[in-house]
């Protein structure tokens, strides 16, 4: 079968299914075109629990696959590639977060959405790249512990310079592979372009920004903005969406590396077969786990819009 054919069969096969295909930025183009949904992961939850559908295919990664069941629990909720986990989520768990706790008594946990939901049960507040400035401003406390990303934790300390937040040695091992030659390399190649990153960057990556912020946050600044060409310093896929989005705009990618080996696990195939409902693995949480995850996720609906 042909790409095209295959994507025929898969928007048919879903409509016929009654399916919601979901798919965060980092997928392939191929599977964004059959998407009911692209964008970040709490964009896309939150979009899930709003469709018709009773049935929702998360193409991404586990903990993405897990908050949309959580804000949906009614719904049955397929991950596209049982394989595909967030390696910045599988940093830290429950127990670790628990001993981590004890050494600051007094603080707000902060959690950042990449993370399992079994964490976030012993999280106070969530946050996404996007919220999470506004979000710990508005925390009624100036102690605050960030996990599991140092490097998020450490953009969001130079933005509210008033709280006092520890971090962990966690993070994106995808973002923290870009180097500061990388970008001294492009600047030198593309010296009329703007440079746009993502916050999960290393701070002495992060400061020759132009723009700082979420994979959504990026597309629509480069989409909205009157300049002609911009280097991406985030998850390759968003280059070649933009080159789509934007065609007379140039984009580069920062760095040739900056690839998520797990987003990538999921391929076209692969979503036909889990709309066929060959493929996939549909997350069951149980009732006191969605509860209990859901509290730190409620808190930063209540903090800020998330």
């Amino acid at each position: 079968m042909t790409t095209r054919e295959l994507q025929d069969e898969i928007i048919r096969l879903k409509k016929e299914k009654d399916v919601c295909v979901l798919a965060h930025a980092y997928m392939s183009r191929d599977i964004c075109e059959v998407a009911d949904f692209v964008g970040d992961s709490f964009g896309l939850s939150r979009q899930a629990a709003k469709a018709e559908q009773q049935t929702v295919l998360m193409c991404g990664v586990r903990f993405m696959a897990e908050t949309v069941k959580m804000l949906s629990p009614q719904k049955k909720v397929i991950l596209s590639n049982p394989v595909a986990g967030c390696p910045m989520a599988e940093q830290i768990d429950r127990d670790m977060l628990l001993q981590l706790k004890e050494s600051y008594p007094g603080y707000t946990v902060v959690a950042y959405i990449n993370t399992t939901a079994e964490l976030k049960t012993v999280c106070d507040v969530c946050v996404t790249s996007s919220s999470a400035v506004q979000i710990i401003r508005n925390i009624d406390n100036d102690k605050i512990l960030f996990v599991p990303d140092c490097n998020l934790g450490s953009y969001i300390a130079q933005q509210v310079p008033e709280k006092e937040i520890a971090l962990m040695r966690g993070g994106c091992p995808t973002h923290v592979r870009i180097s500061e030659q990388e970008v001294l390399d492009a600047k030198k190649r593309h010296p009329e372009a703007l440079l746009l990153m993502h916050p999960e960057c290393r701070p002495e990556i992060v400061k020759y920004a132009d723009y700082v912020g979420s994979t959504t946050g990026i597309m629509a600044y480069a989409e909205k903005s009157d300049r002609k060409e911009f280097v991406i310093g985030t998850e390759n896929a968003i280059v070649q969406h933009l080159q789509f989005a934007c065609p007379d705009k140039k984009f580069y990618a920062l760095s040739k590396d900056c690839v998520c080996h797990n987003m990538k696990a999921t391929t076209l195939m692969d979503v036909l077969d889990c709309v066929k409902g060959e493929a996939g693995e549909e997350i069951v949480m149980s009732e006191a786990l969605i509860r209990d995850a859901r509290r730190c996720i409620d808190e930063m609906l209540r903090l800020g819009d998330g």
